[in-house]
């Protein structure tokens, strides 16, 4: 049975967004730190806040809940991206 957690939006700043996107490549709390440069404290309290938040218990259940609502983009799955003009260009003039 799917969790009733996983359909309640919430705000993150940036840097909630962007620890995100690094959980859900798999990286851990020292290898977050590291990659930002800031304390592995710093990023435990930034997941703490993050899984409150979002009413998650756990990085897994964070992340299925971060695809849910689009906050996270994981190999171009849930990615949404603008076209170019050339790509546009290209769309209308395959439809002429």
């Amino acid at each position: 049975m799917v969790s009733s957690k996983l359909y309640s939006p919430a705000s993150l700043s940036g840097r909630e967004i962007e620890i995100l996107d690094l959980v859900a490549t798999g990286l851990t709390n020292l290898e977050i730190a590291e990659e930002l440069e800031i304390s592995k404290r710093t990023v435990d309290n930034h997941i703490s806040n993050i899984l409150t938040k979002t009413k998650t218990e756990n990085r897994v259940e964070l992340v299925r809940w971060a695809l849910q609502w689009g906050k996270i983009c994981l190999n171009d799955v849930n990615c949404c991206y603008l076209p170019s003009s050339t790509a546009s260009q290209s769309i209308n003039e395959a439809a002429s």
